[in-house]
């Protein structure tokens, strides 16, 4: 069905890219969330009664809604690196949020560095790529990675909604640039302080072309949400348990956060001349009663419900918004996309795994990557390829093969009836894992 629909709206867009010079640069901005279920997203057909998201699905709406964006890693931190290298992230030695987490090279250029010197850069929210044990140094730190500003935390992810602890609690201490805030500068809900962070960056850069990475940490754990929204969804919907209650208010802020976001672009007149992308870093996880629909299982796995998400791109100067592509995608093809869209020439562009998303929206190409792949680095979680519709999932439990356009739920185990394609899929897979460093190792 989507790929009629797809086939069917592509036919009425004419042009889908403009001809005409736009007057300036454009924006960038990349908002990610985190551990945001495939169905905690009301734009999705399978999501449940209780959730609402109408400021992404305005955004889904008005963009180009692609309906089988993966990420690449199952947990938070590979995905992140990424999407800062364009590349596997495996190629750098991160398989693990251990790996990530720890932080990599910082000598390799990521996603700022490849910009034209006039854009500002902000990072705002969580890292998760490095940590900050090497206090003053921060070599890690965004800011020491090609970013101009930051308001952001490190450590392993997480981070207490309500108050500031970590130089001696449990969480990283959060940091505007390389500066330690104290706890007085520190008041509010998080999710709304980095959605504010990010409505002040936009307008104090507004006259020029900035790149703004809004990486919420909503809605990992810990799972904490004002007890007055929670309260309400408790009323309204008694069958949810306490932690699906505190989901959806956290969602409420998360959804509320993107909406300020995309108004304060449409306020000062440069939504039309801005590049977004709007993804989760992985799949829903469990531990927070997260719903990721028809898709099996959760965050953490390599099942379709650990690493597709939610994923919208939108410029809507340069393309017509208003369409679903089935295409499968990576975030891996957020900068590329971005270098594609800025003409730049780096000889590092040779070296990306991910591809261009200009050619596909506009029509120029039907198909995108060939063959993709996820590999977690133990077999407990195990690897996995796809190609085409066939993906290949293999951990110390067993090798499962799946079609993925007849079984989008993985339900049915054809890897008896199909050894000709296992054996296709599993040389692919072996192939690409012999060019990459163990991890740890970059």
């Amino acid at each position: 069905m989507i790929r009629l629909l797809t086939i069917a709206t592509a036919l009425l867009v004419t042009p889908l890219l403009a001809t005409a010079e736009t007057p300036r640069q454009p924006n960038i901005v990349v908002i990610i969330t985190d551990d945001q279920g495939y169905a905690d997203f009301s734009y999705n057909p399978h999501h449940g009664k209780e959730v609402s998201t109408p400021h992404m699905n305005a955004l889904a709406r008005e963009g180009v809604y692609f309906s089988q964006g993966y990420t690449t890693g199952p947990v938070c931190s590979p995905t992140r690196a990424g999407l800062m290298l364009g590349r596997y992230q495996q190629r750098v030695g991160i398989y693990s949020a251990g790996d990530g987490g720890s932080g990599f090279d910082p000598d390799i250029k990521i996603f700022p560095g490849f910009l034209p010197d006039d854009y500002r850069s902000m990072a705002i929210g969580k890292w998760h790529l490095g940590l900050d044990n090497d206090y003053p140094e921060l070599k890690w730190h965004a800011v020491s990675r090609g970013f101009d500003e930051a308001y952001k935390f490190m450590g392993r992810g997480a981070h207490d909604y309500f108050k500031l602890t970590g130089i001696k609690g449990d969480y990283s201490p959060i940091y505007r640039n390389k500066r330690r805030i104290e706890e007085t500068e520190y008041e509010g809900y998080l999710t709304t302080r980095l959605s504010e962070e990010a409505v002040s960056f936009i307008d104090r850069q507004k006259e020029s072309p900035f790149f703004l990475y809004l990486a919420y940490n909503a809605v990992h754990t810990p799972a904490q949400a004002p007890q007055a929204d929670i309260d309400r969804y408790k009323k309204k919907y008694p069958h949810l348990t306490e932690t699906r209650a505190i989901l959806l208010a956290m969602l409420e802020h998360l959804d509320d956060g993107v909406g300020a976001v995309v108004n304060k672009l449409k306020d000062e007149g440069i939504w039309d001349n801005t590049l977004l992308f709007f993804l989760t870093d992985n799949g829903g996880a469990s531990a927070m009663d997260a719903d990721n629909g028809h898709l099996r299982d959760f965050k953490q796995t390599l099942y379709e419900g650990g690493i597709r998400t939610p994923f919208v791109v939108s410029w809507p100067d340069q393309f017509q918004g208003q369409r679903v592509i089935d295409t499968p995608i990576s975030s891996f093809d957020i900068l590329p996309t971005v270098v594609d869209a800025l003409a730049i020439d780096a000889p590092e562009v040779k070296h990306f795994d991910g591809k261009s998303l200009l050619p596909l929206i506009s029509g120029e190409n039907k198909t995108h990557h060939d063959v993709m792949f996820w590999d977690s680095g133990e077999m407990t979680r195990g690897w996995a390829v796809r190609q085409g519709d066939w993906k290949l999932k293999t951990t110390k439990k067993g090798t499962e093969l799946f079609n993925l356009w007849q079984d989008p739920s993985e339900e049915n185990n054809l890897a008896d009836d199909q050894p000709t394609i296992v054996k296709t899929l599993q040389t692919l897979y072996e192939n690409w894992r012999a060019e990459l460093p163990e991890p740890g190792e970059s």
